[in-house]
């Protein structure tokens, strides 16, 4: 086991969030049964007490309060993913871009699939807005975290539910509008 790394799970409105920190530095953040999410055994040791900024920053987000995090990062990736990620944290809170427009903000427009590929392996969800990403034509497409949870987080940014809603996602709304209500408390 990674002797220099710790892990925490929180609660959030879109389930269970791991939170994982190599020497102090916040390089993960992961979602129950997320795609490209690392073994377990990788997040280190259980630590409830190396994670206090994140989560007031979270609950803060969660809450309506806050649009932009200011948590020191570590994202370990290839160059490019690292170019792909820091373009993720300059979409504003509320909007949405393109794979192809971020390809093209790199300066390499017809790189819209390797952009995908290296927005679906961010290791910081949520903090590196990589739910912000759609389809050319405005549509939903691949979310590591499921495209409800893409769904939900756009909605909750925007305010509204401009996304057509699954099957039961009232409930989850009623639900979230409860968890932030908790926590504001």
């Amino acid at each position: 086991m990674n002797e220099t790394k710790r892990h925490t799970v929180i609660d959030s409105p879109y389930g269970p969030l791991t939170l994982v920190a190599d020497d102090g530095v916040l390089c993960g953040l992961y979602m129950a049964d997320q795609r490209h999410r690392p073994p377990e055994e990788t997040f280190g040791s259980l630590d409830d007490t190396s994670f206090a900024e994140a989560e007031k920053q979270l609950a803060a987000y969660f809450a309506g309060e806050l649009t932009e995090f200011t948590l020191e990062l570590r994202l370990n990736g290839t160059p490019f993913q690292r170019s792909v990620w820091d373009q993720l944290t300059r979409i504003p809170y509320g909007e949405t871009r393109s794979y192809g427009e971020l390809a093209e903000a790199l300066g390499n427009p017809g790189a819209s699939r390797a952009v995908g590929l290296a927005n679906g392996k961010n290791p910081i969800g949520i903090i590196v807005p990589c739910h912000r990403v759609i389809g050319a034509g405005g549509d939903l497409t691949g979310y590591g975290g499921g495209l409800d949870r893409k769904r939900r987080l756009l909605d909750f940014e925007r305010g509204t539910a401009l996304f057509q809603p699954s099957p039961g996602a009232a409930g989850d709304a009623a639900q979230r509008a409860a968890v932030v209500r908790a926590g504001t408390s």
